[in-house]
């Protein structure tokens, strides 16, 4: 018989107090594998406190794109906005109506992945999501998708006011009407920014100290 040696082989802790208390693997120091190493690598940095000013930054972001949002789905209900075309006020067909509010919605969603750049569930899935829930968050899964997003959002905002203010393309009937679309697009030029400033502060929180 091989003499039993602490030293050799991992052991089993059993706490006292219970009969049925779960069992917990120990290595030969007879400290708790879990307790030594660490749930999950890197995980050490989560939970940290969040700058106040990537929090106001992060609730920002939905609201600068809120106004032309607002301003298609009023062109989406039938609402020329001032808009003119041959004299005559211009509307949109249906099919156009669907994929105006969608880009709306779409849009503001997209804003709002945001505020997970300063929230608990941007370093771990909600446990209530099937499948991956309760999992960590790899810093580089925010990081990469945000500073993509970021890219995207500027170039097609940098397009859509490629002849700012002349709006060449379009044709108002009254000056108005032009000044109430540009006061609600131009907040959405600080999209972008926005979003990589937030994302900054979260790759510092988890990615550094």
């Amino acid at each position: 018989m091989v003499p039993h040696s602490r030293h050799s082989f991992p052991v089993i802790e059993r706490t006292k107090t219970s009969a049925t208390a779960p069992v917990r693997l120990a290595d030969a120091s007879g400290e708790p594998r879990a307790t030594r190493a660490g749930t999950e690598p890197g995980s050490g940095r989560d939970g940290r406190p969040v700058p106040r000013w990537a929090v106001v930054a992060a609730h920002l972001t939905p609201l600068v794109i809120l106004p032309s949002g607002l301003w298609r789905i009023g062109v989406a209900l039938g609402l020329s906005m001032g808009i003119v075309k041959n004299g005559a006020p211009a509307h949109i067909e249906n099919g156009e109506s669907i994929y105006v509010v969608g880009l709306s919605v779409v849009s503001e969603a997209a804003a709002l992945l945001t505020l997970g750049l300063v929230r608990p569930w941007g370093e771990r899935v909600p446990s209530w999501l099937p499948v991956l829930g309760g999992r960590r968050v790899a810093p580089a899964a925010a990081i990469t998708p945000a500073l993509i997003g970021a890219l995207i959002v500027q170039v097609i905002w940098a397009f859509a006011f490629r002849d700012f203010p002349d709006l060449s393309g379009l044709e108002f009937s009254g000056s108005g009407w032009k000044m109430l679309m540009i006061v609600c697009y131009l907040p959405g030029l600080l999209w972008a920014p926005l979003l990589v400033a937030v994302t900054y502060a979260y790759y510092r929180r988890r990615c550094h100290g």
